[in-house]
């Protein structure tokens, strides 16, 4: 399989790129954190289309830490535009599964091995490497994941490989969704074209 898509979203939100001046990963997560340490929920929604509601759910189902005094923090924040970003290509049970896989419970650091925001941040990275890219394969996904994460040092014995593993299922997982908005997007403009011409 060769693809080359490019996204012009940040992953997991519904900016554009530009809007953050171009910024991904753990630079934009500093910026939404620039003024205090924690968001409300009206800010997660702003940018990144989640209700109230559906954060509700998945914190009562586990998949979500509650936050503290009505704030997120960055690890938080970053464990939720994980989940959305995967959500519209996966079951959401599945990527419950494949963070606890990384990260154990989601409300026990202890058993963490890495942060929810450097995650997000190797994603980014990954992803903005892939889009330099003159086509995507496997290869070159495992290509960029070896480089992107040649820093992380691991904290219990085999955790590199768990890493490694839940970030070619997240890469490819969300290629997919690119594939499928890209591929929606161009039924819409048929239909479009059909419906003016009739």
């Amino acid at each position: 399989m060769n693809l080359q898509i490019k996204d012009d979203f940040i992953p997991g939100t519904k900016l554009l790129r530009e809007e953050a001046g171009g910024t991904t990963g753990i630079e934009f997560l500093k910026k939404m954190f620039f003024i205090s340490n924690g968001v409300m929920l009206s800010q997660i929604r702003d940018v990144s289309g989640i209700d109230g509601s559906t954060l509700q759910n998945w914190t009562k189902r586990g998949w979500v830490e509650n936050s503290k005094l009505k704030k997120y923090n960055i690890n938080q924040v970053a464990h939720i535009l994980i989940i959305n970003m995967l959500r519209s290509c996966m079951q959401l049970d599945k990527i419950a599964f494949l963070i606890q896989y990384i990260n154990g419970k989601v409300d026990d650091r202890s058993d963490d091995i890495i942060e929810d925001s450097v995650l997000y941040d190797y994603i980014c990275k990954i992803l903005d490497t892939l889009m330099t890219y003159e086509v995507c394969s496997l290869g070159s996904i495992r290509e960029a994941i070896a480089k992107i994460t040649s820093d992380y040092h691991e904290t219990v014995k085999g955790a590199k490989e768990r890493l490694t593993n839940a970030l070619e299922i997240i890469v490819v997982a969300y290629y997919a969704a690119l594939i499928k908005r890209y591929s929606d997007n161009m039924l819409e403009d048929l239909y479009s074209n059909c419906a003016t011409e009739a």
